[in-house]
């Protein structure tokens, strides 16, 4: 481990399709920074596999039949064990509580399938986002990247990229169209991260 570069730890629940987007940007020396740990909430999640197939530490914290606070607590002690700066959401479904994110503070970053503030926040994930969309008869949709606030999808917004909705899209359709561009949208942000080009005033990402 180069203590030169940021440590980031990627939070999964699923199939890691964004985890593996920033392991091949790292890999292929596009992100100047160290994935150095990979945790999920579902001992099933495939971004689990994902990351042992490169070398990186997988832990499975379970998600269930635990308060917020407790795991607030067991994942804060986790990320500071590993020494890690920050945090990205690769699809993590579990809520993360205040005293998690006022650790990490400006420090975890999110990526959501819609362009924010439209089709966000609680209840919003998945194809459920893409369906809202279509349902309300928007032209073009896209994805966000944000850091994350104690409200669901409301932090500072970084970055966001736009996806057109065409005649006859079904969710599934659109949910392809867009999660190519989250890939670079995300691999971008992370990689902006760790160059420090970002300046947060109040709710205003800046990029230097």
């Amino acid at each position: 481990m180069c203590r030169n570069l940021k440590r980031f730890a990627v939070l999964v629940s699923g199939g890691g399709s964004n985890l593996q987007a920033l392991i091949d940007g790292v890999e292929a020396g596009e992100i100047k920074g160290d994935l150095g740990l990979v945790v999920s909430n579902r001992k099933s999640a495939y971004g689990l596999e994902r990351a042992k197939a490169h070398g990186i530490e997988a832990i499975y914290l379970r998600g269930d039949n635990i308060s917020v606070e407790e795991y607030d607590k067991q994942l804060i002690e986790i990320l500071r064990d590993r020494q890690i700066d920050f945090v990205v959401l690769g699809g993590f479904l579990k809520i993360l509580g205040p005293d998690f994110i006022r650790a990490y503070e400006n420090k975890i970053i999110n990526i959501h399938p819609s362009l924010i503030p439209s089709f966000c926040g609680e209840g919003y994930y998945g194809l459920r986002v893409h369906q809202a969309a279509l349902d309300y008869g928007v032209k073009v949709s896209g994805a966000t990247t944000h850091f994350v606030s104690e409200v669901a999808d409301a932090g500072p917004i970084i970055y966001q990229v736009s996806v057109p909705v065409l005649d006859g899209d079904q969710a599934e359709d659109l949910q392809k169209r867009i999660i190519k561009e989250e890939h670079k949208l995300l691999v971008k942000t992370v990689k902006d991260y760790c160059d420090d080009k970002f300046e947060i005033q109040g709710r205003i990402v800046k990029v230097r």
